[in-house]
């Protein structure tokens, strides 16, 4: 079944947290493809299901978990500097380290950073200070990473940044959910779990870690969720193929205009994507 939804242009409402008086967080860092604006869509389709845990396979900018607010969520993602940063979050994070918005600065935290992820240094609050502050300086909120697995974004074009430097407010509503880093078929699953899953598109950029994601690993996940017996929802560009394999597998897909909010070309036409559906 194929069904067309307009763009999503509304402001995305209040999240219906168990505990209407935590404050609204918004998601910590700036990220590429961050699905805030797709939470209106997606809201009504897990109020149905909100006394599941929530699993993401892809967390990302973490902007879905927030909006839904879940008791209970499992939150992966292949690029482990991104969940140590989250862990650290649970912490309540204090940043401690100098923040300016100045090019030599940035470099040398940008080696800094490298150093540690060579010498062993990858899980310490230190990496995960120096993550938040590359990741909203550098250019265009990219998250990159070489072959060697060292992070390579370089500086950005920013008149004035506002940093962030306390993150208590995070801590209680992040208690309740595990992270984990590492590849989404090795997630431990109960059946009854609602899956979002916002893979990097099918699109010619993929390199957000060290391996990228491939076509196959296109297959293999939509093949994965396919599997799953609890409510599924996942979101991708609307390529020819990617439209293909979820009509194949059995998945409801629905269209809408998103808004290309990060691009290198400066072009901010709308995309079109697909949210694919499963027991929903």
């Amino acid at each position: 079944m194929i069904e067309l939804l307009p763009s999503a242009k509304d402001p995305m409402p209040a999240a219906q947290d168990s505990d209407a008086s935590a404050e609204e967080l918004r998601p910590p860092l700036k990220w590429a493809g961050g699905k805030r604006w797709l939470a209106p869509i997606l809201l009504p389709l897990w109020r149905r299901h909100s006394h599941r845990r929530l699993v993401e396979p892809f967390c990302g900018g973490l902007a879905i978990a927030l909006a839904f607010r879940p008791r209970h969520a499992l939150l992966n993602d292949f690029n482990p500097h991104l969940i140590n940063f989250y862990r650290w979050l649970q912490q309540g994070l204090r940043i401690e380290i100098p923040l300016r918005n100045e090019k030599t600065y940035y470099y040398e935290s940008r080696q800094t950073f490298n150093e540690l992820i060579q010498n062993g240094g990858a899980q310490s609050k230190r990496a995960a200070e120096l993550f938040y502050y590359l990741n909203r300086t550098g250019f265009n909120g990219l998250c990159r990473f070489n072959r060697q697995g060292l992070f390579n974004v370089p500086f950005g074009r920013y008149h004035k940044i506002n940093y962030r430097r306390d993150f208590s407010a995070y801590r209680r509503v992040l208690a309740g959910w595990e992270f984990r880093a590492g590849d989404f078929e090795d997630m431990t699953l109960d059946a009854s779990d609602f899956i979002y899953a916002d893979p990097p598109y099918d699109v010619e950029f993929r390199q957000y870690s060290r391996h990228g994601f491939s076509w196959e690993d296109q297959v293999r996940l939509a093949e994965w969720l396919a599997h799953h017996p609890g409510p599924v929802v996942a979101s991708n560009q609307a390529t020819t193929r990617i439209v293909a394999l979820y009509e194949r597998l059995g998945f409801s897909l629905r269209f809408l205009e998103a808004p290309r909010r990060i691009s290198c070309t400066g072009d901010r036409s709308p995309a079109q994507e697909i949210l694919a559906c499963k027991g929903v």
